[in-house]
């Protein structure tokens, strides 16, 4: 078949996300913090409290992606469970307009954060300034903070209780892959857990 593109570089894209996925199932620190990120989801959320989510871009989808299947369901028919990403555009391009596009996140947790609760703060590099400030807010708030990054964990890392990072210095597409499995295996975890 004629192609107007190199077809072998469609198949290189799944044979290196599959290395780099078989690399983290030999990765035992990278479970060890899966392990801890999904205690502190559960325990919170059996708690009484909720879960705050934010990123920027494909991490703003995936931060999304995460609470809407806590409020909504995974799997298993249940009840909603206490989940918000902090996405609304509104509240984005007002705090962003009057504060800087740098307290988008934290402004929101701010309003909406209570001790006990969580904030999953998605960066691919873990520099993002405005995931940072809302991770500092929250700890300020006394919340648990899980983050989900890449590379070294960058400034997020001495933000967090649990940082579940992704050891890919390449592109950040291949973070982000990984980074939905992660979500998908805490719903999985919190639903067997709760429901």
């Amino acid at each position: 078949m004629n192609t107007i593109f190199d077809s072998m570089k469609l198949r290189d894209h799944f044979e290196e996300s599959a290395r780099l996925a078989q690399d983290l199932l030999q990765d035992a620190a990278f479970f060890e913090a899966m392990d801890r990120g999904a205690d502190i989801l559960i325990s919170s959320l059996k708690g009484g409290h909720k879960i705050l989510s934010c990123g920027n871009g494909g991490s703003m989808c995936d931060a999304m992606h995460f609470a809407e299947e806590l409020s909504g369901r995974y799997r298993e028919d249940r009840p909603a469970l206490a989940a918000l990403a902090l996405s609304d555009a509104s509240a984005l391009t007002c705090i962003g307009n009057d504060y800087g596009f740098d307290q988008v996140f934290a402004r929101q947790t701010a309003a909406l954060g209570q001790a006990g609760d969580v904030l999953l703060a998605i960066s691919t590099s873990g520099h993002s300034a405005n995931v940072l400030a809302a991770a500092k807010e929250a700890k300020r708030l006394n919340m648990h903070v899980v983050a989900l990054t890449g590379k070294d964990g960058g400034a997020l890392d001495a933000l967090s209780d649990v940082n579940v990072c992704v050891p890919w210095m390449g592109y950040a597409d291949r973070i982000q892959e990984v980074h939905i499995r992660c979500i998908h295996a805490w719903i999985d975890a919190i639903e067997q857990a709760l429901c």
